[in-house]
């Protein structure tokens, strides 16, 4: 299917427009996920074994904001103008992979698979990657922050995007890459899946901070730019009759403002949950206490008693 690149500026609505795209891998790889999440939560009912509304819901509005962020005309527009281009990546990044992670997807694997004939392969593997050392690499700090150094700093600074944009195939792959790095990311601070390595919550706000830190950093240097960085949007960004530096600037102010938001309600979400899982240990410990009694009171009594007999 051929391409279609616009030449004139967008409105609002020609952004949903239905037109020629390129091989729409990401959309595919999309409704795969929407149908197999949706069996798996549909045995779950039949079943009469509880699942989540809420996660079903989650996971399925990020199947729809992938389709439509790389399978409408906004994905087309985002070879022509730099500003759609990392509103996609912004999108690809921090907005979809938190919805789709809070569906607990791999919960639902191993919760909905059956555990006969190919299920049980399944949950064979779904198991070993849990156990392997390279599950547990790829879901390190180390990992997801220079992931997201790359594909700001190193894809921008470097160089690179040039090389890579200049095909059809690459400007896929650059998207397929934002969303493998969204979801690395995202996966040890939000997920409440079964995983290889947990974050405390300190590290899991900490980690939030620093990927904040980063892409505001970015968006603020591309506001201040008097430069093209990428030089493949420069021609078809002024045959719009656009100019190609202000075009930039609003891409560095869309990563500064609208790529805060997400990180924003991600911080609120982890807060809410060390908040909740400190409070309901404090509960259990005075439950425990109330039951038992305490192990440092008992302790200090012991100790009253020795200086007690000791006066004696």
């Amino acid at each position: 299917m051929t391409l279609w690149i616009p030449d004139a500026p967008p409105s609002f609505p020609d952004y949903f427009a239905v037109v020629p795209g390129a091989l729409p891998v990401l959309p595919a790889v999309a409704g795969l996920l929407a149908v197999f999440y949706s069996v798996g939560a549909i045995r779950m009912w039949v079943h009469g074994r509880r699942w989540s509304v809420w996660r079903t819901l989650s996971f399925l509005s990020g199947c729809a904001g992938l389709a439509a962020t790389t399978g409408l005309a906004v994905e087309n527009y985002g070879y022509a103008l730099m500003s759609v281009f990392m509103f996609q990546q912004l999108t690809l990044m921090m907005a979809i992979p938190p919805l789709l992670v809070l569906g607990s997807p791999g919960t639902l694997l191993l919760r909905a698979t059956p555990h006969r004939g190919m299920g049980r392969v399944v949950l064979t593997m779904a198991h070993a990657g849990l156990r392997s050392r390279l599950a547990r690499w790829t879901l390190s700090p180390w990992t997801a922050l220079p992931l997201y150094l790359a594909a700001f700093y190193g894809l921008y600074l470097a160089g690179l995007a040039d090389t890579i944009l200049g095909s059809t195939t690459g400007h896929i792959a650059l998207e397929v890459a934002f969303l493998a790095a969204g979801i690395i990311f995202t996966i040890p601070i939000l997920s409440s899946d079964p995983l290889p390595v947990r974050l405390s919550h300190g590290g899991r706000a900490l980690d939030v901070f620093a990927e904040a830190a980063l892409h505001a950093f970015f968006g603020v240097f591309l506001m201040m730019s008097t430069t093209m960085l990428i030089t493949h949007f420069v021609a078809p960004t002024q045959a719009m009759g656009l100019d190609p530096i202000e075009d930039q600037r609003l891409a560095g102010g869309l990563a500064w403002s609208y790529g805060e938001a997400p990180t924003l309600l991600m911080l609120i979400y982890v807060m809410h949950r060390w908040f909740r899982d400190d409070t309901a240990r404090s509960q259990a410990q005075d439950r425990y206490e109330d039951q038992h009694g305490s192990s440092e009171l008992d302790e200090y009594n012991a100790y009253l008693e020795k200086l007690r007999e000791r006066d004696t």
